[in-house]
């Protein structure tokens, strides 16, 4: 890092520009808490059957190989404990951070069907968390999208760990057919915009040099019927009126019928950014 450098450009507007709807306003989930914890409240209920994703793997075994046994943890936005649970094995102690209180209650009553006594677990936004005791790594993946003050979660989670902070994203690309749809017809797409790289320049302006490990990620998609298949995978077009049956034939380039169903393989990152922390950073560090 180079003292003379500077990006011009501010990554916290582009990340909270990138929250925003297609229309230019947050949507409902990103402002008004009791929408978005009825939304977990749902949600949670549906995982108790379904359990951790199995696509995330890959992740998970690096994001795990960079805590040392024994080693006291804390996890940022836990969701349904993809990373969760295998951290807790390895860890001496693991304390869970969650704006919800659903999330919370459904880790809470995993842990005690499994024994497990040295699991904490705060409600709390982290961004806005006054104070916590300090772990020997702090981690979080893909926990960051209702994340306004973005700067100050990074810098809570440098001055909240002691040998290691992780920021973890699932990034891109999405879809290919919607590429093609996009570059072939003309269609605008909902795209993604926000990616790990503005959290790895924001770290940066901090003085933060992380090192950043790309992931590969795997997910097939398999869908019953061709109303399924369309459903899911056309929703990202913008265009009210645009050359469906292309669209489709597009899409269906990517799709194969096994065993009676429609498979969409789909091939794609995750970035895992960690760091050692070097030194305590204040608000007066926040890059204006």
């Amino acid at each position: 890092m180079y003292y003379g450098v500077k990006l011009n450009t501010n990554y916290k507007t582009l990340w909270q520009e990138g929250m925003k709807d297609w229309d230019g306003n947050l949507p409902v989930r990103m402002t008004d808490d009791v929408k978005e914890e009825g939304f977990w409240n749902a949600f949670m209920k549906k995982k108790e059957q379904a359990g951790v994703d199995s696509w995330v793997a890959n992740l998970r075994k690096e994001l795990i190989a960079l805590i040392d046994p024994g080693e006291d943890v804390l996890e940022i936005g836990p969701g349904w404990g993809n990373y969760t649970f295998e951290a807790a094995e390895k860890a001496g102690s693991l304390t869970c951070v969650d704006s919800s209180e659903s999330v919370l209650a459904y880790l809470k009553a995993a842990a005690e069907r499994k024994g497990w006594n040295h699991l904490n677990f705060v409600h709390a936004k982290w961004e806005e968390l006054p104070k916590v005791e300090r772990a020997d790594v702090v981690f979080g993946v893909n926990c960051y999208y209702r994340m306004q003050e973005i700067d100050r979660a990074l810098l809570h989670i440098n001055n909240t760990a002691k040998r290691l902070g992780i920021a973890g994203m699932v990034s891109g690309p999405e879809r290919p057919h919607y590429k093609d749809i996009q570059e072939q017809l003309g269609c605008r797409i909902k795209f993604q915009r926000r990616d790990y790289i503005h959290l790895q320049n924001l770290l940066y302006e901090l003085g933060i040099d992380a090192n950043c490990k790309m992931v590969n990620l795997h997910k097939t998609y398999a869908y019953d019927t061709e109303e399924e298949l369309l459903k899911d995978n056309l929703s990202a077009v913008l265009d009210k009126e645009y050359d469906r049956r292309k669209a489709i034939d597009l899409l269906y380039s990517y799709v194969r019928e096994e065993d009676g169903r429609l498979i969409y393989p789909h091939n794609f990152k995750a970035a895992l950014l960690y760091w050692k922390p070097e030194k305590r950073l204040e608000p007066a560090d926040l890059p204006t």
